[in-house]
């Protein structure tokens, strides 16, 4: 996670009172309870995204409980990102930073944070006209892929387990799958 050890430290994300499941305004039905999405621009500014965020919680795995924060960001942006963090100079679609507790396990939480998801636009762009997509189709194969990386799946290890789940999941969201 960047710039900080909780959730309101976010790089990209802080959530006002109004926007958590505890406050007594809250919009969120039992349905959403177990996983809020947020979509920001990357610099924790609500950026409008279709139905991304309903939709990864409609499609999300039952493991899925907490807060994920997605980012819509420039290519610039993700390549200072890939550099930064996995010392490869290049644009990448997209990456998933889970929550570091730290040396002391955290306090457990109604809803925890599970991380950062953020996602290239121009590369998603590219990718989606390339594949016959829309760029909110391809939003939303990114944005599930990274929330599997959050969930601890790992494709480079896993011997293919990542990539059936992620199929299964893009069949129920009615996204193609390759």
């Amino acid at each position: 996670m960047f710039g900080g050890d909780d959730r309101n430290s976010s790089y990209f994300l802080f959530f006002p009172a109004h926007m958590t499941r505890d406050h007594p305004g809250s919009r969120f039905s039992p349905r959403s309870a177990r996983l809020l999405v947020t979509v920001t621009d990357g610099r924790g500014r609500r950026k409008p995204a279709g139905r991304l965020s309903v939709w990864l919680r409609e499609v999300a795995p039952k493991a899925a409980r907490g807060e994920v924060a997605i980012a819509l960001v420039g290519d610039r942006k993700m390549r200072d990102l890939n550099r930064k963090f996995r010392g490869i100079d290049k644009v990448t679609d997209v990456l998933s930073f889970t929550v570091d507790p730290g040396p002391v396990p955290p306090v457990p939480v109604a809803r925890p944070f599970l991380g950062d998801i953020v996602i290239a636009t121009g590369r998603a762009a590219q990718q989606a006209r390339a594949a016959g997509l829309s760029e909110q189709q391809e939003w939303r194969r990114l944005a599930l892929h990274g929330l599997l990386h959050l969930l601890g799946h790992d494709h480079e290890r896993d011997e293919g387990q990542m990539f059936r789940l992620e199929r299964r999941l893009r069949r129920l969201g009615r996204l193609p799958v390759d």
